[in-house]
């Protein structure tokens, strides 16, 4: 006689509560849950490939100058001058006037701010084709100057060099610009002598760029003149520079100097158009233009293909109101 149905029930039921009372509580939880993703492991130290030792580089020296004498903090003075820049805003058919008026505050293209950026590239242009085609030779020739005589040849001298000074105040025809070279001129010998010929001297003989910056300044009370130009020639070759450096550097502090000046003028919307301006690829182009064109011509070939800078130059003196020396 078979049991009752119940009973079977209940014999079933505790035979189950067993099997699960004997299964580990593991086997219950779902296998993705117990085994986590495996996260990447760090890479051991040892797989990092150390740094290289620093290389040696002979022209870190150079370049360490190049960026000393590129410094708008050098204190040359170049800050007193504008290059002929607010002269010619004054002469301009289309100077820009700062103006307070509404009705002129615009984003037009005929903006004032827009025709003064214009007339501001116009004078740049203008300005680099002069300076490259009368002071550039005399860079060029004092820096190829200073390096034969670090060379002991007999064919270039301090004399030698002097007499580029003499042969560049001979040939400046107007007296406003002759007089800013030479104020800065003075400036970059005292420069050189205080601050960077100690450190230039080595255990060499004195180097005819050390010469001639410690007699600047005897040099301007015997009236004798010290030009930047060739000044600017002898030194960079002292410290280091090469010949395109040399010229590429005073040709951007003259870019550097006549944006100051624009901005303290206002011919440019404040110093981050003046920056925007200098990071320019149009700069940059002018630049190398110029250097380019002028790079072969020597000192006797030298001269003002610009003549009418120095028309404004000139007349910088009689203006009604000035905020610049030239």
């Amino acid at each position: 006689m078979s049991s009752p149905p119940a009973a079977h029930d209940q014999d079933d039921e505790k035979e189950e509560q067993d099997e699960v009372g004997s299964t580990p509580a593991t086997a219950l939880v779902p296998s993705h849950r117990l085994s986590p993703s495996p996260s990447p492991s760090p890479a051991p130290v040892s797989a990092i490939p150390p740094s290289p030792p620093l290389p040696t580089n002979p022209t870190r020296n150079h370049i360490h100058n190049l960026l000393l004498l590129s410094d708008s903090a050098l204190p040359l003075g170049s800050f007193a001058f504008s290059s002929g820049l607010e002269s010619y805003l004054a002469h301009s058919r289309h100077s820009h006037r700062p103006t307070t008026h509404s009705h002129l505050r615009s984003s037009s293209p005929h903006h004032p701010s827009s025709t003064a950026t214009h007339i501001t590239r116009h004078f740049l242009t203008l300005s680099l084709t002069s300076l490259a085609s009368t002071s550039l030779p005399y860079v060029l020739a004092a820096h190829r100057a200073t390096l034969l005589s670090n060379s002991n040849s007999d064919s270039a001298s301090p004399t030698s060099l002097a007499s580029l000074h003499e042969t560049y105040d001979a040939t400046q025809p107007c007296a406003v610009a002759r007089r800013a070279s030479l104020a800065t001129g003075k400036a970059l010998a005292s420069v050189f002598d205080r601050a960077f010929a100690p450190h230039h001297q080595s255990h060499q003989q004195p180097h005819p760029a050390h010469q001639q910056a410690r007699q600047g300044r005897r040099q301007q009370q015997q009236q004798q003149p010290t030009h930047f130009a060739p000044l600017w020639g002898s030194i960079t070759a002292t410290m280091g520079l090469s010949a395109e450096q040399a010229a590429y550097v005073y040709l951007l502090n003259h870019v550097k100097s006549v944006l100051s000046a624009a901005v303290r003028i206002g011919a440019v919307q404040g110093p981050y158009q003046a920056q925007g301006l200098l990071a320019s690829d149009w700069v940059r182009r002018e630049m190398e233009r110029v250097l380019e064109r002028y790079w072969d011509v020597g000192v006797e070939d030298a001269g003002q293909t610009v003549p009418v800078l120095d028309l404004w130059g000139g007349r910088h003196e009689r203006l009604y109101s000035r905020i610049f020396n030239s």
